[in-house]
């Protein structure tokens, strides 16, 4: 046994494992360590970065969220605001329709005012102009009755008179 030559190498490796296998398991054990603690810290970030970026998520999504709310309440409002520009240009428009119309009424009533004060007067010229004549003959061939006629006139003038004033002065109030 002592002349062989696997006892004097295990002798060795077990002399060797004894002197330096404490500084050698300890160098191992902190390097083991050593990378265990970075693995846990690299887990420990990416967890880390793991929530922010979750929270990042749930920010983006709340915020598209609200753009799309705030997108169809400003799509609502303007429908909202052309239906009521809408509604106000065709009141606005039947208003002016309704005032043209009214204008235009007003028109043809003062053109049928004016027609008929025109054929009245045209009327009165026509009627005075035949009593005219027809008097002027028949006072020319009878002076009696011209003189006559004449009188009664002349009487029934203040009554004639007073009748005109009040027709111009419906209050009954008369001119001076």
């Amino acid at each position: 046994m002592f002349h062989d030559q696997r006892f004097y190498v295990a002798l060795a490796f077990v002399l060797f494992f004894v002197l330096f296998g404490r500084k050698l398991w300890a160098a191992i054990t902190r390097a083991l360590d050593a990378r265990a603690e970075q693995v846990r810290s690299d887990l420990d970030e990416a967890a880390r970065l793991r929530r922010e970026a979750e929270q990042m998520l749930e920010a983006a999504t709340r915020e598209r969220e609200q753009a799309l709310e705030e997108a169809q309440a400003l799509i609502e409002r303007s429908r909202t605001e052309a239906a009521q520009i809408a509604e106000n240009a065709r009141n606005e428009a039947q208003a002016v329709a309704g005032r043209r119309e009214q204008m235009a009424r007003d028109r043809i009533t003062a053109s049928e005012r004016a027609a008929l004060r025109e054929m009245r007067e045209t009327a009165a010229t026509v009627a005075v102009d035949a009593v005219r004549d027809v008097l002027t003959r028949h006072l020319a061939e009878d002076h009696g009755a011209a003189n006559a006629f004449l009188d009664h006139s002349i009487d029934a003038l203040p009554h004639a008179l007073r009748a005109s004033n009040e027709t111009s002065n419906p209050g009954g109030q008369h001119a001076a």
